[in-house]
């Protein structure tokens, strides 16, 4: 349909072609200073390597609502610059707003569904930046923002760059409400966590419309800069109401990477059992059910902020 059929002509020869353990081949060893014959895997978009050096971690004895069930009640996150949501499923599931379905893009023989949000890391970020330079402040996010509750007058919404997931509207702008006219540490710390909030409110709704489609999912599993901040973790879990998985490697991506290593050289026979032999459980944080009713009727706010902007675009754009 688009005029790329030509590339799939003699055997990918304009494109190339590598097959999951085909050896190297003597030119190309020799190019690289390694010897002929050596393994190669083909490779993975970042984010996707990501998601195989965590969705498929062996989570037997930590109570986790996924254990024994199929691995399609798994969504890996990558949470970076962006945040990408990853699904899987045995079937192509369509999700208005969510990239996919595409098969074997992740996981060989399952149906990959990615969501995400643009942004992310940079907005907590330039939050963070300013917590760097406040040590006041920086002690109390993990002491005074441990109550949940206080946000229940600050809203925000966090499309300051466009809304990549599941809404796919990049004219949406970021939103707050809720200012007042002082300016402490604490109200800089509120507006803080407020914002965390919407980022894991922007994690929810694509949760969401991926059950709308079909999807079932039990539990969360992060990977990333930002699944080292616990305000993040920890909101996320209680905001989606599920359990979050932290991999005990600082950096799944390279774990991912190492899994197609395996897999290449012979080590496993599966990228299945390399995921679940190669990838280990670190942390596991559980949803606080205290805060189950605030993070439900805040996340009604949420969805109304946007529906108010677009009411607000529609007024503006009347001659």
């Amino acid at each position: 349909v688009i005029g790329l059929a030509d590339l799939v002509d003699n055997n990918y020869s304009k494109i190339g072609k590598v097959s999951l353990g085909q050896g190297m081949t003597s030119e190309a060893a020799a190019d690289m200073g390694l010897d002929p014959g050596t393994a190669v895997g083909a490779s993975l978009i970042d984010a996707h390597a990501g998601g195989l050096g965590i969705i498929g971690v062996d989570v037997k004895g930590f109570n986790l609502p996924c254990e024994d069930q199929p691995i399609t009640s798994r969504m890996a996150m990558i949470c970076g610059t962006s945040t990408c949501h990853m699904a899987i499923s045995q079937k192509p599931l369509f999700v208005p707003g969510v990239w996919g379905p595409c098969l074997s893009a992740m996981v060989p023989d399952f149906w990959l569904n990615e969501g995400g949000q643009s942004a992310t890391g940079r907005l907590v970020w330039l939050q963070d930046h300013l917590v760097i330079l406040y040590p006041k402040l920086f002690c109390n996010l993990y002491t005074y923002l441990n109550f949940d509750l206080l946000t229940s007058s600050l809203h925000v919404w966090p499309d300051f760059h466009g809304n990549r997931s599941p809404l796919a509207d990049p004219t949406l702008k970021g939103m707050v409400v809720g200012l007042t006219c002082s300016q402490t540490l604490d109200d800089l710390a509120l507006l803080y966590l407020a914002t965390v909030q919407a980022l894991a409110f922007g994690t929810l709704h694509i949760l969401k419309a991926l059950e709308e489609a079909g999807h079932d999912i039990k539990t969360l599993f992060f990977s990333g800069g930002l699944s080292k901040n616990p305000l993040y973790v920890k909101v996320h879990a209680n905001a989606t109401g599920l359990p979050v998985v932290l991999s005990d490697q600082m950096e799944a991506v390279l774990v991912g990477a190492a899994v197609l290593g395996a897999c290449a050289s012979q080590d496993y026979s599966s990228i299945q059992e390399a995921m679940a032999k190669m990838a280990k459980v670190g942390k596991v944080v559980q949803p606080d059910d205290k805060v189950k009713r605030f993070y439900k009727r805040k996340f009604s706010v949420f969805l109304r902020l946007v529906d108010h902007q677009r009411e607000y675009q529609t007024l503006m754009n009347q001659n």
